[in-house]
This record gives C-alpha cells, structure tokens and sequence, in this order.
C-alpha cells in the first residue's frame, strides 16, 4: 500500500538540500535508529516515520535517483506532485517492510519484493557402516552422496551455454510490478520472471534452466577413533548447493556401528564385557585372563565375589573422542554354575554342602 507524505525529502532526513553524501548517510543512520520498530513496539507513527526516512534515504543515497529527483521531483524522472507542492513517493515501489528492516543491519535494502534471496543449500545426511574394532581403531573411507548441485553445463545460470539471462522487459529487473488503485499502489512479484528480475529466452539443455542438477559426488571422510552408533560428523559446505548465489549447505556422516561379541558401549568411552568365573573362583579368589581391545590382560578376582559383580581395567576401553586418552574397561563377574558333575566333583559338593555354614535364605528372607 502507498503512503503518501508532502515533505521533500530532504526534509525527511532533516538534510540541507545541498546536503553532502556523508551527511544525508549520517543523518539516515540516526534517524533509523530512532524510529526503527524493535525499538517502538506497537508504534504506529514511529512506524510510519522509518518508512518516510527510509524511502527517502534510497532516493538520496543514489546520486541517478537524486539527481532526478532534484529535476523532477521524483526519482524515476517523472514529476509526481499534490495540491501545496509537496512530494508523493509510493512506498510500494520498497517492497517489504521486513526488506527494510534487514537494509538497517547490515543485510542491505531489498532490491525489489520479489526478488529471489540469496538461500543458504540444504544439509544432507548419509549413513557409513562400520564395524565394531573399525569403530576404535578409527579409519579413512569414501562416501558416495547423492546431491543437487549446480549445473555442470550452464554453471547455475540456467542459460544455454553462450547466452545468458536478460532483463526482464515486463518489470525492468526490479523482479515487482505496481498497480495502481486509486490512490495507492499496490506492487506484486512480476508473473514473467517469477520475481526473478531475469528471464532465460534459451534454457540450458542439461537442465532445462532450472540451473541445478543431480550428481553423485564421492568425498573421502576420516572416521576418527572412538566414534558410536549414531555419532554425527559434519562437512561444512559438502551439502546441497546454495540459491541464488547462497552458500552450499552441510553434509552429516553418521556413523552406524555393529554390535561387538564381547563388549558393548557404557557411557561415552568406558566398554563393559562379561567374565564367566566359576563357583570355586569366585569364592576362593583367582587370577584370570580377560580380552580387552588391545589384547589379553590378566584380572584379579577377590574371594567371595558375587555373580554380576564389577571390576575396572583401566584404560582399557574406547579412546574418548573429545579428549586425549581412553575410557575404562568394566569387567561383570558370571559365576558359571555347571549343568552336569562329574563324581569327584559331587563328592566334593557334597563335602563342602555338609561343612557350609551359609544360608542366604535366612539373610535374604529375615
């Protein structure tokens, strides 16, 4: 919607007309900042104050506009004038509000409504299988991925190589278009270039001038040591290629681990692994081999060892992805109780049940 104002411009900023192009930017600065809408919530007039010292600063700032302005009381050469002499700009022809707004920190001013922004590409996720020891060892693989990038033939232009996009005739490359309604207009992304400000009159035959297409690209990834089932490594711009000139988004390996025979994850570098004892080790004590990552070590059993009791080899577990050295190996006692005897060895049960002064039931049900 237009908003119409009867001061000049240079009024607008507060600027002398022969105003320097250093002092019309300070004078905008200031003004933006003050009347900006983060810092005058619900402020209608403040509102509509940064629109009249924002759209008076795109006219002022560009030495063409102003210069026309100067002749012709209006920026595009045209005069444009209400009853008492003042000055109608239609704020339409700025385009969003939200465009301005981004123009005051740092994003710059829109260059039209429609126009197509700069997109940051899509992130991509791809799963790599390992197997438990790769997983601690760490190791150097190739990912194939499967991407849209930018078109090899026409390099993203869209354009049949040795052409190129042109203007735009139906909105001059503003990638808007205004209508007039009464007093007001209302602008509106232009229906031939789709807000593009550009159009292709010879389309790229690789990709049909959408300017993308679907490649596989092969990237070497360093798996490091002590990664889990599920650990996310990042690949900063490996991703989908960007729109409109943005940057490529990310490519995310996850690392699927298989499941080891003998130990599994506890915690972020600590392995856990069971030790099968028998009922004479566990209650007399004994001194046995278990199998760590890196090879046998021996274990000490106290006597009188439950089953599922834990003991700690340290250091002995993954190496810590974060961090320099290892977690610990955590050994989970099984006392072993046997399915068939011998007869010595149900003589000597028979022994030891005659001689045991032990009644867990007595304990556990008192």
């Amino acid at each position: 919607m237009a908003t119409r104002t009867t001061k000049s411009l240079y009024e607008a900023l507060g600027v002398a007309k022969n105003a320097s192009q250093e002092e019309i930017k300070k004078a905008y600065r200031k003004l933006a900042r003050e009347y900006h809408p983060d810092k005058n919530p619900g402020n209608k007039d403040a509102e509509e104050r940064f629109k009249e010292v924002q759209a008076a600063y795109d006219v002022l700032s560009d030495p063409e506009k102003r210069k026309q302005y100067d002749s012709w009381g209006s920026p595009d050469g045209r005069p444009r004038s209400e009853p008492g002499g003042g000055f109608t700009f239609d704020f339409g022809d700025l385009g969003d509000l939200g465009d301005l707004f981004g123009g005051l920190f740092g994003r710059g001013r829109a260059e039209g409504a429609g126009r197509v922004r700069a997109q940051r590409g899509t992130d991509v996720e791809v799963e790599v299988s390992l197997s438990f020891e790769d997983s601690l060892e760490g190791v150097q693989t190739t990912i194939p991925v499967s991407l849209e990038t930018a078109c090899s033939v026409c390099g993203g232009s869209g354009a049949k190589p040795g052409t190129a996009p042109t203007v735009c005739p139906q909105c001059g490359g503003r990638g808007v278009v205004a209508e007039a309604q009464g007093l007001f207009a209302l602008s509106h992304p232009c229906p031939r270039c789709r807000g593009n400000g550009t159009v292709i009159e010879d389309p790229c035959p690789n990709c049909r001038g959408t300017g993308r297409e679907r490649r596989t690209k092969r990237y070497s990834v360093k798996i490091p040591a002590g990664v889990k089932d599920g650990t996310r490594i990042r690949l900063a711009g490996k991703g989908e290629a960007g729109y409109g000139g943005g940057p490529a988004g990310d490519l995310y390996v996850v690392t699927r681990v298989a499941p080891s025979r003998l130990f599994r994850r506890r915690g972020t570098a600590d392995l856990e692994i069971e030790v099968p004892v028998t009922y004479a080790e566990a209650a007399l004590g004994a001194t046995v081999e278990v199998p760590t990552p890196d090879g046998r070590v021996s274990l000490k059993v106290p006597p009188g060892s439950q089953d599922g009791k834990l003991l700690k080899i340290k250091g002995r577990g993954a190496p810590r992805l974060k961090g320099s050295g290892r977690g610990d190996l955590i050994a989970r006692l099984r006392v072993s109780v046997p399915t068939k005897l011998s007869k010595a060895e149900k003589e000597a049960l028979e022994n030891l049940k005659q001689v045991s002064r032990e009644n867990p039931r007595e304990k556990a049900f008192s």
